[in-house]
């Protein structure tokens, strides 16, 4: 069986979004609903990883379908994700700045259930079918075919042996690690000098992920792994 793919649907009139999201569930999307601005920008935090497609209104409250699609363009994970306008607002002018935004595709309210989905399967089929693999924790993302590491929206520079760590670390979320084992993980180079190397490149790792930089948490008298407070594991 194929893997559903996820869809982020941000409406503000409700039975509308309720019919839709019903729909597409019939239809074997999974769907994320939100019904105002900020209630979106939570759910991308939160599912940034399972995210396939969104469909955005313009005109929702507090922070409406363009900033939303900004949002989106400028984030680590979702910023190659297919975008839709679905709104009531017909005007050209408002067409050519969603576009201009970002958006992959524009709707005019009143559309059919069906032409939606024509729409989102039609974007979904032209997405790489291979989605990056993200792992998440809190505000930070680890990229780990590409190797890259974000907290919040920022990409963070690291060493070689600052990425092996970060990523042993969050995909293995639930163990400890003794500076012995960490260094049997860590560049070649550095597996026969004194296990304090582990000490150094931790405290770089965090200092360059600042405040999040708290997420990898010292195990007194046995060594490192995730703060299990902040990770919820």
């Amino acid at each position: 069986m194929k893997p559903r793919h996820s869809i982020l649907l941000v409406e503000d009139e409700e039975e509308s979004a309720e019919m839709l999201a019903n729909f597409l569930e019939m239809n074997d999307y999974e769907v994320l609903v939100a019904h105002e601005g900020n209630r979106a920008l939570e759910l991308i935090e939160q599912h940034a990883g399972e995210i396939h497609l969104a469909i955005l209104d313009i005109m929702v409250p507090n922070v409406n379908g363009k900033e939303i699609c900004r949002h989106i363009r400028k984030h680590p994970v979702l910023h190659d994700i297919p975008v839709i306008f679905l709104t009531a607002k017909d005007e050209e002018q408002d067409e050519i700045e969603g576009l201009e935004l970002g958006a992959d595709d524009y709707i005019p309210k009143p559309a059919s259930l069906n032409l939606v989905k024509a729409h989102v399967e039609s974007l979904l089929r032209r997405q790489s079918p291979q989605k990056a693999n993200w792992l998440q924790y809190g505000d930070t993302y680890l990229d780990t075919d590409a190797k890259e590491l974000y907290v919040e929206n920022e990409k963070i520079d690291l060493t070689s042996t600052e990425y092996t760590l970060i990523e042993l670390f969050y995909k293995n979320p639930k163990r400890v690690y003794t500076r012995q084992e960490i260094l049997e993980h860590i560049t070649e180079e550095d597996r026969f000098v004194f296990d304090r190397t582990v000490d150094v490149h931790v405290k770089n790792l965090r200092l360059k992920m600042e405040d999040a930089g708290e997420i990898i948490k010292t195990y007194r008298g046995i060594g490192y792994g995730l703060n299990r407070e902040i990770v919820k594991v």
